[in-house]
C-alpha cells in the first residue's frame, strides 16, 4: 500500500500534534511541582527499552502498513496509554504488566519482521491492548511529588516522539531493498524482546 506524496507531513503534523496536545493541561497546573512531574513523566519511557522498543514498533508497523495505520496506530496508542495511566495511577488492579509490556516488543516487532498485514481495526485493537500495559506501568510508578496531570502529558509526549521516530524508521521502505530492511529492524526488534522476556522469567 502506497502514501501519497504528502503523506510524511500529514503524518508528522498528526503525530506531533498528539504528542503536544497534553501540554495543553499544563497551563491548569502551576508551581515547580508540575514542571517536575512533567519532566519525570516525560523521562519514564525514555528509561526503559522495553518501552522505547515498543513504542518504535508501532511508529514503523504503521508507517509499513501505509495509510490510514500510518497515522492511526500511533495515535491510537498514546491516546489508550492515558487511560491506562489513570489506572495505573489509581492502582486499579491489572495483571502481569510488565509480562504485557515486554511481550508487546516481541508480537509488534515480530508484526513487523514478517510484514503481517491485518485488518485495520485487529492492527488497531493490538496496538491499544498493549497500550493499556504501558501507560498503567507509567502511571503506576508515579513519583509522590509529581502532579498527575503534569507526569501523564510528559509520558504522553515522550511517545508521540517515539512514535515519530518509529515512522521516520519505517520511510526506509522507500528506499530500494527498504522493505526487508525494515522487516529486519523489525526481527532485531523482537529478538530483543525474547531476551527481555527470558531476563523477566528468570528473576
Amino acid at each position: 500500500m502506497k502514501t501519497s506524496g504528502n503523506a510524511p507531513t500529514r503524518v508528522f503534523c498528526i503525530a506531533l500534534l498528539v504528542a503536544l496536545a497534553p501540554l495543553a493541561a499544563l497551563a491548569h497546573v502551576e508551581g515547580e511541582a508540575a514542571g517536575a512531574g512533567f519532566v519525570s513523566g516525560f523521562l519514564h519511557p525514555l528509561g526503559g527499552l522495553d518501552h522505547v522498543l515498543a513504542m518504535l514498533a508501532v511508529g514503523m508497523w504503521g508507517a509499513q502498513l501505509g495509510n490510514p495505520a500510518i497515522w492511526l496506530l500511533p495515535v491510537a496508542f498514546p491516546m489508550v496509554m492515558a487511560f491506562g495511566g489513570v489506572a495505573g495511577i489509581l492502582a486499579v488492579p491489572l495483571p502481569a504488566v510488565e509480562v504485557g509490556v515486554t511481550i508487546s516488543v516481541v508480537v509488534l516487532g515480530t508484526m513487523i519482521a514478517l510484514d503481517r498485514r491485518p485488518p485495520l481495526w485487529a492492527s488497531a485493537l493490538l496496538v491499544s491492548f498493549f497500550a493499556v500495559f504501558h501507560g498503567y506501568a507509567h502511571g503506576a510508578e508515579l513519583p509522590g511529588r509529581s502532579g498527575a496531570v503534569a507526569y501523564s502529558a510528559g509520558f504522553v509526549s515522550a511517545t508521540g516522539l517515539i512514535h515519530l521516530s518509529g515512522i521516520g524508521i519505517g520511510f526506509v521502505t522507500r528506499l530500494p531493498h527498504g522493505r526487508s530492511l525494515l522487516r529486519a529492524g523489525g526481527s532485531a526488534i523482537a529478538a530483543t524482546g525474547l531476551l527481555l522476556a527470558g531476563q523477566l522469567f528468570l528473576e
